[in-house]
């Protein structure tokens, strides 16, 4: 049996969570999987900023948190928190290795970084229009899968740092290297890529973005508990977490989690296998227990998905607050100038009454008059002094808006665009370098 904890879900996820599993779990190997589409590509402009960064910016504080206790207990990390930069983020962690007294070696594993293989003539899949025609590209990162991670395994690192790997990889590697099971038994790694579907999330089938209270609810909501994973040979999982640690894992949570994410529940395409999830069965074995056998699968594609980030302008933003008795009247007033005095210059303008029909653009409470509505006024340009008159228009409605107004607030982002193609497995080259913090040599293979 292998037991694998999920100790984050997204890059800014909490850090306690992977701390509990990892002195309390009694794990084998931890996965902390941090890496989104627009992360990954925001890092690579922080790499382009300064060659040393692009990893994930909260890896010093887990690492620092999480080093002492792995040593001690002896438990794998297996992250792709190395992002844009796993090489710089395994020099980062044996750097607070040393200063920690810990001993660590850490294996970074490279080759998603596509930027220079991509054909600019191949269309995005999301729309008919080739690469070329979004302009200044900032990242292309494929999708690696296990063979990827499997040689670092076999090093005996303590910790495997990547970056772009698809989310269940993290959690399929380490079932594979532990028993051994050929790359080619689709059955086991489909069951292998369910279990670490479900895990992948963190907190979510512990409670977290489930929980509707009155109709979902979840117990100690303030401190859920992340989920553990116990592996058999034939991929059969229970997956469960540390106990007196807050939340529920029941059915319920784990069939939301099971179609997360999932456009095909037929064929989950993964860089290891397709996977049909309509075969997988869910028993709940006992309170926060559940047990997931049944997955199926078929031959790996022949092609990797590739993110690709692209610089898509400046968004410009503006806030300001009424309230007491006609409050809507007044914000839609003010929204009503905003856009009368800012059409001309953005042709996609957006204007938001928050409190009233900012999220579903129409009221479904159509007999409640709202005590407080912020109004908030957005729009894109391509430069960023362009997007600025947005939140300089809305400030100004202090004295040149309707009565009431304050709370005003303006800013500028930079927005980054996400689309994807597919590259064929020949042009990807992975390999890995090691990092240790006693011996302080390197080996690249």
């Amino acid at each position: 049996m292998i037991r694998i904890g999920s100790g984050a879900g997204f890059s800014g996820d909490r850090l306690e969570p992977a701390v509990v599993l990892a002195e309390n779990g009694q794990l084998d190997y931890l996965v902390l999987e941090c890496l989104a589409e627009r992360t990954i590509a925001l890092a690579q402009k922080r790499k382009l900023q300064n060659p040393s960064l692009g990893y994930d910016p909260l890896l010093e504080k887990r690492m620092e948190l999480l080093l002492p206790v792995i040593s001690k207990n002896k438990v794998r990390l297996i992250t792709n928190m190395g992002a844009a930069n796993p090489i710089g983020a395994a020099e980062k962690i044996v750097e607070l290795a040393r200063k920690l007294g810990v001993s660590v070696k850490v294996a970074a594993v490279t080759g998603d970084d596509v930027y220079h293989s991509i054909d600019l003539e191949e269309n995005a899949l999301e729309v008919d229009e080739p690469l070329s025609s979004f302009g200044q590209l900032i990242s292309a990162n494929a999708y690696l899968g296990v063979k990827a991670i499997l040689p670092a395994l076999e090093t005996g690192a303590d910790v495997i740092i990547t970056g772009r790997v698809a989310d269940p990889s993290l959690f399929v590697a380490p079932m594979i290297h532990h028993y051994g099971w050929p790359l080619d038994d689709a059955n086991r790694i489909a069951q292998g890529t369910v279990v670490g579907h479900l895990l992948e999330c963190g907190s979510q089938i512990c409670g977290g973005y489930f929980a509707d209270p009155g109709k979902k609810d979840v117990p100690n909501f303030a401190y859920l508990g992340f989920p553990y994973a116990d592996v058999d040979c034939d991929g059969t999982a229970i997956i469960s977490k540390v106990q007196g640690t807050g939340g529920i894992i029941s059915l319920a949570t784990a069939k939301e989690q099971l179609l997360y994410e999932v456009t095909n529940p037929n064929e989950y395409m993964t860089p290891d296998v397709i996977a049909d999830f309509t075969t997988v069965r869910l028993r709940e074995r006992a309170p926060d227990t559940i047990e997931v056998t049944g997955c199926t699968g078929k031959k790996k594609p022949d092609t990797l998905k590739v993110s690709v980030g692209y610089h898509a302008g400046y968004i410009g933003e503006g806030e300001i607050s009424y309230a007491g008795m006609n409050a809507l009247g007044r914000a839609k007033l003010a929204g009503e100038v905003m856009y009368e005095r800012l059409k001309d210059d953005f042709s996609d303008l957006r204007i938001d009454y928050i409190g009233s029909t900012s999220v579903h653009r129409t009221s479904f409470s159509q007999n409640e008059v709202p005590y407080e509505i912020r109004l908030r006024v957005a729009g894109k340009a391509q430069t960023i002094e362009n997007a600025a008159k947005i939140g300089e228009e809305v400030e100004a409605l202090y004295t040149n808006g309707p009565a009431g107004g304050g709370g005003a607030r303006k800013y500028t982002n930079e927005v980054i665009g996400i689309v994807s193609t597919l590259i064929s497995r020949d042009k990807i080259n992975t390999s890995f370098v090691i990092r240790e913090s006693v011996k302080n040599e390197e080996k690249i293979v």
